[in-house]
């Protein structure tokens, strides 16, 4: 449950193993090693994991994701306005393509529309 739980919180948090890895100074592989349960995990690494994930030790054994989901989510995005910003771009860029395909659809229905009614 745990290792389940340490893969679910960094995918949550947005984190590649990589990155992790990095902060915990190993590699990648020894890191993917310790959430298949294929290396033991002591508590210092776990309380190093929890610091990274920014979370106590209990929350990362106690996991459970449809609680734990929008409380990550918020403090990820709260703690990180610059984040927010560029979400919320991403989101206008989104719907503002979206309105054009849908203003070419409507011109697109129009055309096909008068030319059915000149036949």
């Amino acid at each position: 449950m745990l290792l389940e739980n340490l893969r679910k919180i960094r995918i949550i948090k947005g984190f590649c193993q990589d990155y992790v890895a990095d902060l915990l100074n190993i590699s990648q592989a020894a890191y993917s090693d310790i959430e298949r349960g294929k290396t033991k995990i002591n508590f210092e690494k776990l309380k190093k994991i929890a610091s990274i994930f920014d979370l106590e030790i209990n929350s990362i054994i106690d996991f459970h994701e449809t609680q734990k989901l929008d409380k990550l989510v918020s403090d990820r995005v709260n703690t990180n306005p610059d984040e927010m910003k560029t979400i919320m771009n991403l989101f206008d860029k989104e719907r503002q393509l979206y309105q054009e395909q849908i203003d070419n659809l409507k011109s697109e229905i129009t055309y096909l529309r008068n030319k059915l009614d000149k036949k």
